[in-house]
């Protein structure tokens, strides 16, 4: 399968290699971090990654959004940085290791800083919100959940109420994170065969080099912008 990616007009040196250097350790961490079980789940936590992000690629409403397919193949990475470590873990009555609270929240906080576009970072802290808000909305979705799922759900909060259902349905961006969260739900397949992680470096790339051209934007004279040169203010086309 091959991933289209979002293209930009070619950047300065030294913000290209920043970005290149950016991602490489990005996916240093998917890679170390990832080989282990996912939550008692059949599937390694990289390989649930991966099955998250080729399931975006098959959306109907989202598969040709790079920011959306990015979102899910990062969408645990607040698992992977080693920041996680020191956040608290979710452990059963019964002694069983479900996770770490609020990776989510690390996760979001994480790729801003790093530099990624608001809404990839809102995406990836929403997972557990647009779960939280599925199972209120949604009996069959919380029947179809895995036991592992229905075990994070009591640290996670629980269904949303009435109110925060309607705060939630006022938010643009619902859709995109639903889509995210059931590609989430479904990515637990033993020997699907996806692309791996490096099929998606060059889509990261061109997703965070071309925040990084929007952020420049706001400082220039957008009126005689044709007079600067090309590599100052790249394009970035969506899909």
């Amino acid at each position: 399968m091959k991933i289209t990616t979002p293209k930009t007009e070619r950047p300065l040196a030294s913000v290209e290699e920043h970005t290149r250097a950016t991602i490489k350790t990005l996916f240093q961490f998917l890679h170390a971090q990832g080989q282990g079980d996912y939550l008692g789940e059949q599937v390694t936590q990289l390989e649930h990654s991966l099955q998250c992000a080729f399931l975006a690629t098959q959306c109907p409403k989202h598969g040709n959004d790079p920011e959306v397919i990015l979102a899910a193949l990062l969408h645990d990475v607040g698992r992977f940085i080693p920041a996680a470590e020191k956040i608290e873990k979710m452990i059963t009555p019964d002694g069983q290791y479900i996770g770490r609270q609020s990776h989510e929240a690390l996760g979001e906080t994480y790729l801003r800083q790093i530099g990624f576009s608001e809404k990839v970072c809102k995406l990836v802290g929403a997972h557990v919100m647009a779960k939280r808000y599925l199972v209120a909305t949604d009996q069959s979705y919380y029947d179809a959940l895995s036991e592992t799922s229905k075990r994070t759900l009591k640290f996670q909060g629980g269904g949303y109420n009435t109110e925060q259902v309607r705060e939630a349905q006022q938010d643009p961006l619902l859709e995109a994170k639903l889509s995210v969260r059931r590609c989430d739900d479904l990515a637990k397949r033993p020997n699907l065969k996806v692309p791996d992680l490096e099929a998606y470096e060059e889509l990261a790339y061109q997703c965070l080099i071309g925040q990084y051209d929007r952020d420049l934007l706001p400082n220039i004279d957008t009126e005689h912008q044709s007079r600067l040169p090309v590599e100052i203010y790249s394009t970035f086309e969506r899909i």
